[in-house]
């Protein structure tokens, strides 16, 4: 016999493939893909009264309850006007306040008090103040961020922000 060659066997390397960065990257789409999710659910508030079963129209339910309505016009200058109620129909007369413990955050309080005794006595002890933020033109973007700050100190959760103001708003905000 003669000698043959032997066939020459390629060694075999060992395949294995790390996952670690792969999971990385899909845990974060699936953070990201919640995040997003969350944020698209739209945000609304819903001006009117909770539970009207009583009224039979539906659009009468809709209506705001001035007496738990008040009014931050926000100016140049640091100035900040309270209207409790309707503009067209105060129930108190605007006030010129400031940005202080003794200014803004003592008008909401005093006027949050009002507002939940106002409530207790039609027995709907739940519904708090409303609050309607309408910055100027002329207003800086720190006065509506200290206004928003004042909402989370004091825990009120009806509010929004406008920027259209009625011609009264605008006559008021002229004769401060």
């Amino acid at each position: 016999m003669q000698n043959l060659p032997k066939k020459v066997r390629s060694k075999k390397l060992s395949t294995r493939v790390d996952l670690t960065a792969m999971i990385s990257v899909s845990f974060l789409l699936i953070i990201f893909f919640m995040v997003v999710g969350e944020l698209a659910k739209p945000k609304v508030l819903e001006y009117g009264m909770s539970g009207c079963d009583d009224c039979g129209e539906y659009f009468s339910c809709r209506h705001i309850d001035e007496n738990r309505l008040l009014t931050i016009l926000l100016d140049e200058n640091d100035e900040i006007v309270t209207s409790s109620g309707l503009v067209n129909f105060p129930i108190e007369t605007p006030k010129k306040v400031n940005y202080s413990k003794n200014g803004i955050r003592k008008e909401l309080v005093s006027r949050s008090k009002i507002v939940l005794e106002y409530s207790k006595s039609l027995g709907k002890p739940k519904n708090g103040l409303i609050v309607i933020i309408k910055p100027s033109q002329k207003s800086n973007y720190g006065n509506l961020v200290n206004i928003l700050d004042e909402m989370k100190i004091l825990n009120i959760q009806n509010y929004s922000i406008l920027n259209e103001f009625t011609p009264e708003e605008e006559k008021l905000l002229a004769t401060r």
